[in-house]
């Protein structure tokens, strides 16, 4: 089911959260690499075939707020889907105009997510 045989990248600071999203996209068949902060994203340099990026919105230091606008500085075009637990309008609206590619209020079903990766992935 890997969406064009790219690596899906998971950014959580929840150790439990992002055991469960890697398990499941494993388990469907996605290529993962896990992180627990985005700048240790970005300090390792995006994986090559990275075809899409499910970040968690509140991290340690660096927001998935912010990682969007600064993958697109590095020219990094590779869809970001944010994921939060504190969803609200504003969280939203602010999601969409960074550039995210989606937006999912935890807690999502896994299909939902899998549905997400495959229409933001293509």
């Amino acid at each position: 089911m890997a969406v064009g045989g790219g690596t899906i990248v998971v950014i959580e600071d929840d150790e439990g959260m992002r055991e469960a999203i890697a398990s499941l996209l494993t388990a469907a068949g996605f290529e993962t690499t896990v992180y627990a902060s985005a700048e240790t994203l970005l300090a390792a340099d995006i994986p090559a075939l990275t075809c899409c990026i499910v970040s968690d919105v509140r991290l340690p230091s660096m927001s998935g707020l912010e990682l969007v606008p600064e993958l697109r500085l590095r020219g990094a075009a590779v869809p970001v889907i944010l994921i939060t637990a504190h969803d609200s309008a504003a969280m939203r609206s602010e999601a969409s105009r960074c550039g995210a590619a989606a937006y999912l209020p935890k807690p999502f079903a896994g299909t939902t997510l899998l549905d997400t990766i495959a229409r933001v992935a293509r």
